[in-house]
């Protein structure tokens, strides 16, 4: 229920302490899980003070038991430890202070550890976050490398070494991180979205050496796997030794065996790529080489055919045919005017036979009247008449004499 309270009517310290204490006594016992970062075990003292701190959000809270439910499990359980803990939770109002009340004490085993991983990574796995469709792909070059690991620790120095020995111009943005512990994951995760956020980094290692199932579990944890998975940067997981298998392998854009071979994968090899390029510039100059020496044998081919050697011959030979066809369309021709000239001169023989003008020339004459037309027959024409002569060389006029006109038996 809320209270009602003004500026002009507010609680005192003490009553706001003893309801918080209140509320708090009426949550009852509960489990609770988490990683002993303090423990505190006085010779002589009754009670045992330890700190259960939860790996994923940085928070804390103070845990107080009997000394005999913790010698309980004293031969199992240290600092760094993951435990569970059933505990009832108190309000220490003078102070204003939480803590837990540990009735039991229970280690988490790795087979439990184990358990819990895998049904994380089917989760995961369900949401697609380790999906291959997901991996984004190296820079065949990168020109500033995000490096995420633990101060001065081996890792480091192998990554800095074997890709400055690869191509020595490359640069690093280191970030020294908590890399086991109940730190670990909260730095790791702010390494890592500190470098996403520098636009010259081209690609992100997180590198750790080998380790135990326990000191590698911060690079299985869930906030870690999933702010991995929203990196627009790529992301190289090198974490231990080739048998290690965190959730960070399958959420990275590239896993690494060891961090030696993260450097050897990112950082492409000078000697190795001066030497390609040598291969592929003579790769290319054999090729070009076997081009021009195929064309050129090919332009001898091309020039020792006859046409080449004699290109005239072609049009020559042709001016020969044409020759020949105007020559032959000539006799032809002329064989057609022959023929065309002998018919037409036996027609007009012909016709100049059948002629009128032809009988004139053997001495025959055309009698014609006035009005001009011919006189066939004796009986046509009458005594004093005059008629029209025609004959070869031209006409003349004729008188028809007196007398009657006989016709010839």
């Amino acid at each position: 229920m809320g209270l009602n309270t003004s500026a002009e009517a507010p609680l005192p310290v003490g009553e706001v302490s003893r309801l918080i204490g209140g509320w708090i006594d009426r949550l009852g016992a509960v489990w609770v899980e988490g990683q002993i970062t303090q423990l505190s075990r006085r010779p002589g003292a009754g009670v045992v003070f330890m700190t259960l701190r939860d790996p994923s959000y940085d928070i804390s809270v103070s845990v107080t038991c009997y000394r005999q439910v913790f010698d309980a499990v004293a031969d199992v359980v240290a600092e760094g430890a993951r435990v569970v803990v059933h505990a009832k939770p108190e309000w220490y109002a003078p102070r204003g202070q939480l803590s837990l009340r540990a009735a039991e004490i229970r280690p988490v085993g790795i087979g439990e550890l184990l358990a819990r991983l895998e049904m994380l990574k089917r989760s995961l796995g369900a949401e697609g976050l380790f999906a291959s469709d997901r991996k984004k792909p190296l820079p065949f070059l990168p020109q500033l490398i995000g490096l995420v690991c633990g101060r001065a620790s081996a890792a480091e120095r192998d990554v800095l070494e074997v890709a400055r020995r690869r191509w020595p111009a490359v640069r690093f943005e280191v970030r020294n991180v908590a890399v086991q512990g109940v730190h670990a994951v909260p730095q790791v995760i702010q390494a890592v979205k500190e470098l996403d956020a520098v636009p010259d980094v081209d690609v992100i290692i997180v590198a750790r050496g080998g380790g135990s199932v326990e000191d590698l579990l911060p690079f299985s944890d869930e906030q870690l796997v999933r702010a991995v998975a929203e990196c627009r940067t790529p992301v190289v997981s090198a974490i231990g030794h080739e048998p290690d298998a965190p959730l960070l392998d399958l959420v990275a854009d590239l896993r690494a065996s060891t961090p030696t071979d993260a450097a050897k994968k990112v950082v492409p090899d000078v000697g190795e790529e001066l030497e390609r390029v040598r291969a592929l510039r003579d790769r290319a100059l054999r090729t070009v080489r076997g081009l021009l020496d195929r064309e050129e044998r090919g332009l001898a081919h091309a020039l020792a055919r006859p046409v080449m050697e004699h290109p005239r011959r072609m049009v020559e030979e042709r001016e020969a045919e044409v020759d020949a066809l105007v020559a032959r369309s000539r006799r032809v021709l002329g064989h057609l005017l022959d023929r065309a000239d002998s018919e037409l001169s036996h027609t007009r023989a012909r016709v100049v036979a059948l002629s009128p003008a032809a009988t004139l020339e053997r001495g025959y004459a055309v009698l014609q009247r006035a009005d001009g037309s011919v006189v066939r027959s004796p009986e046509e024409v009458a005594a004093d008449e005059e008629l029209r002569a025609r004959v070869a060389e031209g006409e003349f006029r004729v008188r028809v004499a007196d007398g009657a006109v006989v016709p010839r038996p």
